[in-house]
This record gives structure tokens, C-alpha cells and sequence, in this order.
């Protein structure tokens, strides 16, 4: 097709073609669409005019421009170390890292100018400062105690910038070699000192078991004594009762009947057997034997 033989524009059409083209280069310049992970920094003439949240946003054209393009997503600054004395004057090394998000970008554009250095040097000069007020086994023992003060410090110095810090990281607390040798030691000797308690405690235990059962076995020997001297008592008992109910001629013959069982068991023995009475005895036995003619 020839230009050429297209009809000139009169001046009207010049005008109507113009005013297309300015109302579509507003539209262009008014019109902004802000992803979700970022916030825009509108400014007009140099100042700050507004700050565009995620979506459709209308600004001024010609007069509004957006001067930054700040990201709110979580960011995490690279592991730092910083050398650190403790309360007892024992040098350590603490490797730390922090996560943080921008929530008022016209904050942080306008107050910092390198973020991510601001809060590395401000972590360092809080975890020196807290570790100098604790001894380095407060430090091993209670990291987590030490976090939140760290990271409640660092929220509070940087509150000004715009800035949320959502964790702080302690990686690792690192001792120089004589420090280590020196624990080591320390943690050796403890463990010794633990297992010579334990094996002490061991045959103190033993010896209180042993006692305890010597005192049962005692017990239970006075308590059979007793049963027995409680029979024989209830025994003799019963033969006063006999005898004052019977008379003595009924203990006499119980005494010979027990008499002549004896000598009965006595002679029930194998082999030959030779047995030494005394004649006391024997008038005994006689009287044993009178006594139980007659007896049924």
C-alpha cells in the first residue's frame, strides 16, 4: 500500500490523532501495576508523594514518577563472625545470621543507605555486648535465652529504618585451642569424679542392704524365740492346769511313760550299743514301770 496516496490529514485530524496519542502515553504513565512481593516509592518533584501497595495503582503523569522499587519479601544477610569476650574473660568466636523484611519502604530509602551492612554492624555490636554480660557457660547453656535478647536488641535499633527483624541465628560459638584443651580437661575430670560418687554411692547402698537384711534376719529369729517361748509357756500352762485338775499321780505316769519311750528308742538302734544309767535312774524306771501295771 502507498502512503503516499492517503488524503492529507486536515487540521482537525492532526488535533484527534494527537489527543490519541497523549490520552494513550497517560494511560502508559498513569497507570501502575505493583507485583505482590514489592512496594513502589512515588515521588513528585523530589519529594515523597506515596508509597503503591501490591495491585492496580493510579498515579499523576508527568508529575508522579516511582523513584523505587523496594522488595518486601523476607531477606537473610549472609553468616557473619565477630570475636566476643565473655563475662570471664574467655575469648570466643560467634558466627550469627539475621532474617528481616522491609515494611515501610519510605522508611528504609530515605533514613539507610546500605541496609544489609547497618544491620550486620549493629548485630555485631549487640551480640558483643550481650555476650560480655555472660560467662561462657551461660553462653553454651542458654543460647536460646541469648537469641531472643539479641534479636529483641536489634529490633529495637533498627525500628526507625522500617525494617521487622523476624529471627536472629546463633550458628556457632567457636572456642580457641587452649580454652578447648582446658574444657576437655575439665570435662574428663568431672566425669571421673562422677564415677567414682557412683561406685561409692554403690557399696554404701550394698552395705545399708546387707545391714537391712541382718537386722530382718535378727528380727525374724527374735520373733521365732518368742513363738517358741510363748508354746513353752502356753505348754507349762496347760500341764499346771493338768496337774491341779488330776493330781500328781498324773504327772508321774506322763513322766514315766516319757521314761520308758526313751529307753525304748534307745534300744531301737542297730548294732551294739552300750548304755551308762545312773542308779538314780534306774529306781526311776522302777517306779516307771509300777506305776504303769495296771495301765491300759
Amino acid at each position: 500500500m502507498d502512503l503516499s496516496q492517503l488524503p492529507p490529514l486536515s487540521g482537525s485530524g492532526l488535533v484527534t490523532v494527537a489527543l490519541a496519542v497523549f490520552i494513550l502515553l497517560c494511560l502508559f504513565l498513569g497507570v501502575r501495576v505493583v507485583p505482590q512481593s514489592e512496594k513502589y516509592v512515588v515521588e513528585r518533584f523530589g519529594r515523597l508523594r506515596a508509597v503503591l501497595n501490591p495491585g492496580l495503582n493510579l498515579i499523576i503523569p508527568f508529575l508522579d514518577s516511582v523513584a523505587h522499587k523496594v522488595s518486601i519479601l523476607e531477606r537473610q544477610l549472609p553468616p557473619a563472625s565477630q570475636d566476643a569476650i565473655t563475662a570471664d574473660n574467655v575469648l570466643v568466636q560467634v558466627e550469627s545470621s539475621v532474617f528481616y523484611r522491609i515494611t515501610e519502604p519510605e522508611r528504609t530509602v530515605y533514613r539507610i543507605r546500605d541496609v544489609d551492612g547497618a544491620i550486620s554492624t549493629t548485630v555485631a555490636g549487640i551480640v558483643r555486648a550481650e555476650i560480655g554480660q555472660m560467662e561462657l557457660d551461660e553462653v553454651q547453656a542458654n543460647r536460646a535465652r541469648l537469641i531472643a535478647t539479641i534479636k529483641e536488641s536489634v529490633a529495637d535499633a533498627v525500628n526507625d529504618w522500617g525494617i521487622e527483624v523476624t529471627r536472629v541465628e546463633i550458628l556457632d560459638v567457636e572456642l580457641d585451642r587452649a580454652t578447648r584443651d582446658a574444657m576437655l580437661q575439665q570435662l574428663n575430670a568431672e566425669r571421673a569424679r562422677r564415677a567414682q560418687v557412683t561406685e561409692a554411692e554403690g557399696r554404701k547402698r550394698a552395705v545399708e542392704l546387707q545391714a537391712d537384711a541382718e537386722l530382718y534376719a535378727a528380727t525374724k529369729r527374735a520373733e521365732a524365740r518368742r513363738v517358741e517361748a510363748d508354746a513353752e509357756a502356753y505348754a507349762t500352762k496347760a500341764v499346771a492346769e493338768a496337774i491341779a485338775e488330776t493330781g500328781l499321780a498324773a504327772a508321774q505316769y506322763q513322766v514315766a511313760l516319757k521314761q520308758v519311750e526313751a529307753l525304748k528308742s534307745l534300744g531301737e538302734g542297730q548294732g551294739q550299743q552300750t548304755v551308762i544309767v545312773p542308779a538314780a535312774a534306774l529306781e526311776a524306771f522302777g517306779d516307771a514301770f509300777k506305776m504303769l501295771k495296771g495301765r491300759p
